[in-house]
């Protein structure tokens, strides 16, 4: 909060007292204005500029998420033809795993076969 918006709660605050303590009034100002300014220093507030950065951050963060979703219903919906070819959202195959097995059939049948 800045100083000039702490100045202008505490005279308020001030100006709020009853008339018989009118005549503390520069001291119950003075008071107020450090009670205020020590509560909002332990409050974890940020500035209207980083709020902003912030807000502006998050949304180019949704505008990214909303995309993906996009890509991935899209890749969702593809036919199982271009599943089983497995296109990538490149464009490019994807290279299939070999497993250690099949190598291991394959020896298994050249030995027998001599």
């Amino acid at each position: 909060m800045e100083k000039e918006s702490i100045d202008q709660l505490a005279r308020r605050l001030a100006a709020s007292v009853p008339e018989g303590l009118r005549s503390m009034r520069t001291d119950l100002e003075e008071n107020f204005r450090s009670v205020l300014k020590s509560g909002l220093s332990r409050m974890d507030l940020v500035t209207r500029e980083e709020f902003e950065v912030q807000q502006a951050v998050l949304a180019r963060t949704r505008q990214q998420l909303e995309a993906l979703e996009k890509r991935l219903d899209a890749i969702g919906s593809a036919g199982p033809a271009e599943r089983k070819a497995g296109a990538t959202h490149e464009g490019v195959p994807k290279k299939k795993a070999s497993s250690g097995k099949k190598k291991s059939k394959k020896k298994k049948a050249a030995k027998k076969d001599p």
